[in-house]
């Protein structure tokens, strides 16, 4: 079977595996669609992330979905031929973390694609996986496209459960790649009265107004975009900080109301924070890093019609042509996510 590896930074190849076989409590799904994550992305460009670097070829990818194509012993449903989106989270169940209910920082994850462990723990982009059952949500009649969605949407359905309740909240989203635009589409579904986006991109910020942002401003051509916000001690209650980019937080600091809760997603390396003007105005700073449970609620918000992700799919490519599909998804002036089919 064909997989698709990162050996270091722009060495993207497509190489075979052996095939795999299903064990007890597992199945085997041949991959439809993966989508390119902003981590992926990290590793194409760069090699890594902050102080995550690649030490050896990692196949990458985490947001997948695809058709069960075998079963192992002791496995009843999902049956062959369902479509599944394909959670690549894998905690041990077993250390501190997890039994506390937090298996989001299990010591010993196993998640799709991360150079964080070494050896790395190889990724999802693959013609063909085993998963455990415990992994899979049946999807419906999604689209492959969409249930591959159900992860980068856990990611933000946690990132809101961080902010709290959203309903009649003034909310600003900071960066409007797929976790941003998803951030305005989960705050919008929850509540929030008013929700305002920033970006360097007019065509994503162009996305943000479709799934529901109220006013957007695009930074690197506005002068003091946010300066409308900033009477009174600021406009807005809760920040989704999505860029990972220091200057998008501070610039976003005087427009927040005292007490204002700030969520941060985006992950870029470290930032400098004017923290004397966020304890002046004590406002709340929380980390947001993946997900465990809302992974399944993603799906069946998505199979029930809450949530629409399809505006947020812009292409799809075939894997053979891996390369030219992380270009065009590194390209923030026509991409949203970039599908890879399989």
């Amino acid at each position: 079977m064909k997989v698709i590896v990162a050996h270091a930074a722009k060495d993207l190849r497509v190489e075979t595996r052996d095939l795999p076989s299903p064990g007890v409590g597992q199945v085997r799904i041949k991959m439809a669609a993966g989508g390119i994550c902003g981590s992926d992305l990290h590793y194409y460009n760069h090699g890594g992330f902050g102080a995550i670097r690649l030490r050896e070829p990692m196949i990458l990818g985490h947001e997948v979905a695809g058709h069960v194509d075998a079963v192992g012993d002791g496995v009843d449903a999902p049956t062959p031929g369902t479509l599944v989106a394909i959670s690549p989270s894998r905690p041990c169940g077993t250390c501190e973390y997890c039994t506390k209910g937090a298996q989001n920082h299990c010591l010993n994850m196993r998640f799709y694609g991360s150079a964080m462990p070494f050896p790395h723990i190889q990724g999802a982009f693959r013609e063909y996986i085993v998963a455990d059952v415990a992994q899979c949500a049946d999807a419906g009649d999604l689209t492959p496209g969409e249930a591959a969605m159900a992860e980068p949407l856990a990611v933000v359905l946690h990132a809101a459960r961080q902010a709290g309740d959203l309903m009649g909240k003034r909310v600003l989203v900071t960066g409007c790649g797929p976790i941003g635009l998803l951030a305005v589409l989960v705050a919008r579904a929850a509540g929030a009265v008013d929700i305002a986006a920033t970006d360097i991109s007019d065509f994503t910020l162009g996305k943000a107004r479709d799934v529901g942002a109220d006013a957007t401003a695009n930074v690197a051509t506005t002068a003091d975009p946010l300066e409308k916000y900033t009477a009174n001690k600021g406009h807005f209650d809760v920040l989704f900080e999505c860029s990972g980019v220091a200057s998008a937080l501070a610039s976003a600091v005087p427009a927040l109301r005292p007490g204002a809760t700030i969520v941060q997603l985006g992950l870029g390396g470290d930032m400098t924070l004017p923290m004397q003007a966020m304890t002046a105005k004590e406002l709340q700073l929380k980390g947001s890093f993946r997900f465990h449970a809302e992974f399944f609620t993603a799906v069946e918000m998505m199979r029930t019609g809450r949530l629409n992700v399809k505006p947020l799919i812009t292409h799809q490519i075939e894997m053979d042509d891996a390369q030219a599909a992380f270009e065009l998804a590194s390209d923030r002036s026509q991409a949203i996510k970039v599908n890879v089919t399989f």
